[in-house]
């Protein structure tokens, strides 16, 4: 199952981070390439834990639906985000915040699980790997710009 690990210091406080990198509106500014929007479930403001936001975007030409679900919530240190219901087999996303001087460590580990067996595996490895950090480095991206603002 691939894992996808990614840490961005930001020049921010942690609360600040914590909380833009739960907001269903910052995530579709960070994803607007995609036309991601929030479709049901929580479409606006900040996620909360046992939330859920169903999500439509378009990948590799077609439109897709996800929703997942907050299953863990520790603010300011950590939220778990996991697929319900969508084109994953199965997906799990930890973001981790660590306060370190007057700067937050964000770290992101995104594990996830393609269908289709090992036509599932070889596209994770030559396609799907590389696009879910793409999108991953765009969203702290944008996390990272508006928190130091």
């Amino acid at each position: 199952m691939p894992k996808i690990q990614l840490t961005t210091l930001i020049n921010a406080p942690i609360e600040k981070v914590f909380d833009l990198s739960r907001s269903i509106d910052l995530h579709m500014e960070s994803t607007k390439q995609t036309g991601e929007k929030a479709i049901a479930g929580k479409t606006s403001g900040l996620i909360e834990l046992g939330e859920t936001v169903t999500w439509r975007a378009k990948h590799f030409g077609i439109w897709q639906t996800l929703t997942s679900k907050i299953t863990e919530f520790n603010r300011p240190n950590l939220f778990v985000d996991e697929m319900v219901n969508g084109a994953f087999k199965r997906f799990r996303h930890e973001h981790h915040f660590t306060a370190s001087g007057n700067q937050t460590i964000m770290k992101d580990v995104f594990e996830f699980e393609s269908p289709w067996g090992i036509l599932g595996k070889i596209f994770n490895k030559l396609i799907l790997t590389r696009y879910m950090t793409k999108l991953l480095l765009e969203r702290n991206k944008v996390v990272k710009e508006v928190a130091e603002k």
